[in-house]
């Protein structure tokens, strides 16, 4: 197991339901890393992570793995609405989106890396259970954004991803939209994971689903209208998921 410090943080609890079978990412998104350390540990804060990873590499556990860290708060993934009971949360130092959101530094992603492959074998957690914030609580959260590297974590055994499809022309699915074609691509991120209900109606709620999976998955365009490079995305990612989630093919158009 990679080397690290222990800060313990005083907000925690037992699991709830189980087993532990998502890895979590998050970017602390305060201007210093220090005082996000602070506040993780403060018991005013009632926030915590299992592990933090400054910008120099240097990893601190603040929660140990089997108890129930206070880091996903609000949201859902595949129909998991505790998210915290059934996750290992990782806080990367990063001021984030709204202090500038600098490029995350290669020995800090090197840290990340080896701490999240150790993780996901020793608990057996899979590819497409390890997640953004942005993807359990989407319009919430947008951490740890379209700049983390999905692909590079892929490319070195942790996380699930193809190449996206590239930006092209096209009809969309976008706000105020409704039928049989918004209805396929709201079934098919639920079916992904994503807390998507599934009416007919591209609502706010479907375009921010949307924006996290862009996030995530196809980070060239964020902006919550789902293009054919979206939509293609995701039937790729379904139908190379590890779960066999093939599904219905939704094709790129309105």
């Amino acid at each position: 197991m990679p080397h690290y410090t222990m800060k313990p943080s005083p907000n925690h609890g037992e699991r709830r339901e189980g087993p532990t079978d998502i890895l979590l990412m998050h970017y602390t998104g305060m201007a210093e890393a220090d005082k996000a350390l602070q506040w993780l540990c403060s018991p005013e804060s009632s926030v915590s992570c299992h592990y933090f990873i400054f910008e120099n590499g240097d990893v601190v556990q603040l929660v140990s793995e089997d108890r129930r860290a206070w880091h996903a708060g609000r949201g859902s993934w595949a129909g998991c609405e505790d998210v915290n009971s059934r996750s290992v949360g990782i806080e990367i130092a990063n001021p984030g989106h709204a202090h500038g959101y600098p490029d995350f530094p290669e020995v800090q992603m090197q840290a990340v890396l080896a701490l999240s492959a150790d993780v996901c074998a020793r608990l057996g957690i899979p590819p497409e259970r390890v997640l953004a914030h942005s993807d359990i609580a989407p319009g919430r959260k947008q951490d740890p954004g379209e700049k983390f590297p999905w692909a590079w974590f892929s490319e070195h055994g942790v996380g699930h991803w193809v190449p996206p499809e590239p930006l092209a022309g096209g009809r969309f699915l976008q706000l105020g939209d409704a039928g049989q074609p918004v209805e396929a691509l709201q079934a098919l991120l639920a079916a992904y994971g994503y807390g998507c209900a599934i009416t007919g109606v591209f609502d706010e709620a479907t375009r921010d689903v949307v924006t996290a999976f862009q996030l995530h998955f196809r980070p060239e365009r964020v902006d919550g209208v789902a293009d054919q490079s979206t939509i293609e995305t995701l039937n790729r990612l379904l139908s190379s998921s590890p779960r066999g989630l093939s599904g219905t093919h939704l094709t790129g158009t309105a």
